[in-house]
């Protein structure tokens, strides 16, 4: 089994954060192979972000994403440049408070399973820092497809945030595993 994963948005979300995490859940924590990689414009704040991970239980042959499973998009820039490159049937999160101009052609087209939250908005109601966004969107993307397990990512959140912010970020990851249940559920 090989699922990939695009997450993209600008930088200062978290985009190559929340991917090293990923990253690290299935290969330390659940002994997958994982291959994380990251790509980001000159800016190291506003400039187009992308990080991949490959994901499998047989060692990975190529790095990259060619027909993701799975995409998070937190800009409108990422959204119109990847859309068309996600697999039939893909599960897509987005930000919709970020993402205004969808393209429901290509979402139709694809089968694609959009879930549109404004992920950036219940991070500040949750935690109080948006910033934390990129933990919630975690939680929500590993509720949504099991991925990794729940214990996993709890583990990989704790060892990359920076200490004293550890309860902050699980109470994200925590807001976005209640979402994930219910969007499942229908409930969104």
């Amino acid at each position: 089994m090989r699922k990939e994963v695009l997450i993209s948005g600008f930088g200062g979300q978290g985009v190559i954060l929340a991917s090293v995490i990923l990253g690290r859940a299935a290969a330390v924590y659940e002994g997958l192979y994982a291959v994380q990689t990251q790509s980001y414009g000159p800016e190291s704040r506003g400039g187009a972000s992308k990080a991949e991970v490959v994901i499998s239980d047989e060692p990975i042959d190529y790095p990259k994403t060619l027909r993701p499973d799975y995409a998070v998009f937190l800009s409108q820039e990422a959204y119109q440049k990847y859309l068309t490159h996600l697999k039939e049937n893909a599960i897509l999160i987005i930000e919709k408070d970020l993402i205004p101009h969808r393209n429901e052609e290509v979402e139709k087209k694809l089968k694609l399973k959009v879930y549109a939250l404004p992920l950036t908005k219940i991070a500040e109601e949750t935690t109080g820092l948006s910033l934390t966004m990129n933990i919630l969107a975690l939680g929500l993307f590993v509720a949504l497809t099991e991925i990794v397990s729940r214990e996993a990512i709890e583990k990989a959140v704790l060892d990359a945030v920076p200490k004293g912010t550890e309860q902050i970020n699980l109470k994200a990851l925590h807001k976005g595993f209640e979402l994930g249940e219910k969007a499942l559920k229908g409930e969104l």
